[in-house]
């Protein structure tokens, strides 16, 4: 398993309409790609004062499932238009681990 990890940044008045972008549109429109391999997606927020912060965990079964996802330049970050213009600043490239241990109640 693969955990693709990504942060972005909002003005605090922008948050609200991120958050609620990436669950009513970015996030369904991934699912619905039907990619092979994706497990998923976790979304974190976190208030840094002057910013807040998100940060997004895909899951995928192998690296050839996320450049399936990502193309071939996989750790590109894929930031559609409209999220682009919510944020501040964000990652150009994600970071990828292969997960070793899953250890949940």
């Amino acid at each position: 398993m693969i955990g693709r990890i990504w942060h972005g940044w909002t003005l605090p008045e922008n948050a609200d309409a991120y958050d609620e972008l990436l669950r009513s549109e970015i996030f369904t429109g991934i699912q619905n790609r039907s990619i092979p391999g994706y497990r998923g997606i976790n979304l974190f927020r976190r208030d840094a004062g002057s910013e807040v912060e998100f940060v997004t965990i895909m899951w995928f079964e192998s690296l050839e499932d996320v450049r399936a996802f990502a193309g071939e330049d996989y750790e590109a970050a894929v930031v559609p238009p409209k999220a682009r213009q919510l944020l501040a600043h964000f990652d150009a490239r994600s970071q990828h681990y292969e997960v070793r241990a899953d250890l949940k109640k």
